[in-house]
């Protein structure tokens, strides 16, 4: 009864969606306030029927209902608790089910606001979304299907999915892509109303940042389960469902700069509307990457081309409908706030044309393989080599934009003297190219350069902070200062130290690793960056769902014993499948990392280890983005105005 009630929800869910998409809309074309004002109702219906749909799943999976396909499909009785739960989105009908709840998430989040004339549109605009892939679910992936007679057990799980990395990692990646159907939806809005003002940028602005930061958290704690579980001693393989969600994230990044100068100055208003699409669209390609089943991944859970084809459809007609509206209304938006080219605006263009350019590179090596497949047959791969070739010099280019950028006036700045109030973060990126050369020799001086170009950039945003705060004056007046910046800028300065911290330790576990290879014994020692691995010994022991084959290592450096760690080898009966649990000791300046593959006969067990510096400083880095894009978010606090040391004194 409980899968009855479940789909049966789904279904009013679509009713409400679809009336949340059409009659508001003529409500407000026909000024019929009593009819428009009903687009927050049903946006609120819309998110109790989901969520009671998503619980009813839920039950379904904690009680281990076999007589449910997907439960049969994606869970077992031996599976432990937390993963039953988990399971719920550890699939394709399940995960488009969290989608849609999310989606009614940010669409209750819109109908609580006061957007104005903006509100009702926009409400229109998510409705049609949520009636697509409501839609979608019905029809081609419905979690709720039958399975007569009941089966004695489950298929159980992907066992790489049974891990607590995964249990966060989709409910924020999907908070990322689906935050970006409001910005996308305003952006209809604003055109339908041809209202890109200063109103509209206050109102998109925070959703813009609650996904970029749902998105870079979601990222981050997958690049982290890829490092930690995957067994291979990386954290970023250019695999085509990662990049799926960098695009979006580099979009929105672009979008995240270019509203701040509509809210500021009134300028690039056409622009930053088609960001607003660009984000949505990429969110809606990385689902179709996922969801279609012309991808092979432990991402990608959908295999029947009709799914595939809906997604296309649905693909299709938002953003070939969102590109038609661009066409016909962008040119009304007048443009305002005149700026010189050596400006804040001008820098956030520089900023927005590198952005883009570096979403096109993942764009096309993450395309162009699939376009060669459909056209000749052919199978390609593009890998690392080509996105090391092309997006790393533009990567460079935007640290180096960063310094000047943060410290030039709005309006009219000048270039030369936003150089000069750089010169100490040259200096500190000149000692870190040196330091950082010192110590890697021979590795990639390119690396090293990139380290120092990281901290020129973190460097520049920290110098503008010193000096809008009068750092050197007294610490009273400083803190007083302090308290009165802009939300907006204290979070910029966050997220760009943060930014410099990612790319340090990016080049650390990118380049600057070590790495040894070899068949051990009991007693056998493997070495890397210093460290020293002894095997002590290889235990089979029963986990609830799985076989592992646990090997300990007592671990020394410089000839003084560390402590132990064990790296493990883990056989899921029922999927046939293995896994591999690496072992790790992480440390600020570095991790030494062991991974186990199976025993080559008398040979011993293939054992490998790296040594990757400052790989903690990619997540340390992730969470001080995400920390800016919060803080950024946070209201503005009720202070006067605060001046540059240089104004202070000036006549009113």
């Amino acid at each position: 009864m409980i899968a009855e009630l479940g789909n049966f929800a789904l279904i009013v869910a679509l009713m409400a969606a679809l009336w949340q998409a059409v009659f508001p809309l003529m409500g407000a074309v026909r000024r019929d306030r009593a009819l428009a004002a009903g687009s927050a109702n049903s946006a609120l219906a819309q998110l109790a029927l989901i969520a009671f749909a998503f619980g009813c799943l839920t039950i379904a999976y904690a009680q281990s209902d076999f007589s449910v396909a997907n439960v049969v499909q994606n869970s077992h009785s031996a599976k432990p608790f937390v993963y039953k739960l988990t399971g719920v989105w550890g699939n394709h009908e399940g995960s488009m089910l969290l989608w849609v709840l999310i989606l009614a998430v940010f669409g209750a989040a819109v109908a609580m606001t006061r957007a104005g004339s903006l509100k009702v549109v926009t409400l229109a605009a998510q409705g049609a979304i949520a009636a697509a892939f409501i839609a979608f679910i019905l029809f081609t992936s419905n979690p709720f299907e039958r399975v007569l007679p009941a089966a004695s057990d489950g298929m159980d799980l992907n066992p790489l999915l049974q891990d607590p990395g995964l249990i966060i990692h989709p409910p924020f990646l999907y908070l990322g892509y689906v935050g970006y159907s409001v910005t996308f939806a305003y952006a209809i809005a604003g055109l339908i109303r041809g209202r890109i003002d200063a109103e509209w940028a206050r109102a998109v602005r925070p959703f813009a940042l609650a996904a970029w930061v749902f998105l870079t958290i979601g990222i981050a704690i997958g690049s982290w389960w890829a490092y930690y579980e995957l067994g291979w001693g990386g954290f970023w393989a250019w695999d085509p469902v990662e990049n799926a969600s960098f695009m979006p994230w580099l979009a929105g990044t672009a979008f995240l700069h270019s509203v701040r100068v509509v809210e500021k100055r009134g300028a690039l208003k056409v622009w930053t509307v088609l960001l607003a699409i660009l984000a949505f669209s990429l969110s809606l390609v990385g689902t179709f990457l996922v969801r279609s089943g012309i991808l092979t991944s432990v991402h990608a859970f959908a295999v029947d081309p009709e799914r595939g084809m809906f997604i296309l459809a649905i693909l299709a007609l938002a953003i070939g409908g969102a590109l038609t509206l661009f066409a016909l209304r962008a040119g009304a938006l007048r443009a305002e706030g005149a700026f010189q080219p050596a400006s804040r605006e001008g820098a956030l263009i520089v900023n927005n044309v590198l952005l883009v350019t570096m979403t096109a590179t993942v764009f096309i090596g993450t395309f162009y393989p699939l376009f060669i497949d459909v056209l000749t047959g052919e199978r390609l791969t593009v890998g690392a080599p080509y996105f090391n070739a092309v997006f790393a010099p533009l990567t460079l280019l935007l640290l180096f934009a960063m310094a000047p950028g943060a410290v030039l006036a709005w309006k009219k700045g000048r270039l030369g003297a936003a150089f000069r109030q750089a010169a100490p973060a040259a200096g500190a990126a000149a000692v870190a190219m040196i330091i950082a050369l010192w110590m890697t020799w021979p590795k990639s001086a390119a690396a090293a350069f990139a380290a120092g170009l990281a901290v020129w950039a973190g460097g520049g945003a920290l110098i503008e902070l010193a000096r809008r705060v009068d750092l050197f004056s007294s610490p009273k007046r400083s803190l007083a200062r302090f308290a009165g910046l802009p939300r907006s800028f204290i979070g910029m300065t966050i997220a760009h130290v943060g930014m410099a911290v990612v790319i340090i330790g990016a080049m650390g576990a990118g380049v600057w690793r070590t790495e040894t290879v070899r068949l051990m014994n009991i007693g056998d020692v493997i070495s890397a960056g210093g460290y020293e691995a002894t095997l002590k010994s290889v235990d089979e022991v029963q986990g609830p769902n799985f076989i592992s084959e646990t090997a300990t290592f007592d671990i020394s450096r410089n000839g003084r014993q560390l402590d132990s760690f064990a790296a493990e080898r883990r056989y899921y009966p029922v999927r046939q499948m293995q896994t591999t649990e690496a072992a790790i000791r992480t440390t600020f300046f570095g991790d030494f990392y062991l991974s186990v593959g199976e025993r080559q006969t008398e040979a011993g067990w293939a054992v490998k280890a790296w040594y990757n510096p400052l790989v903690l400083w990619l997540w340390l880095g992730s969470g001080l983005l995400a920390l800016g894009g919060v803080v950024a978010a946070l209201p503005a606090a009720q202070r006067k105005p605060v001046q540059s040391p240089a104004a202070e004194g000036a006549p009113a």
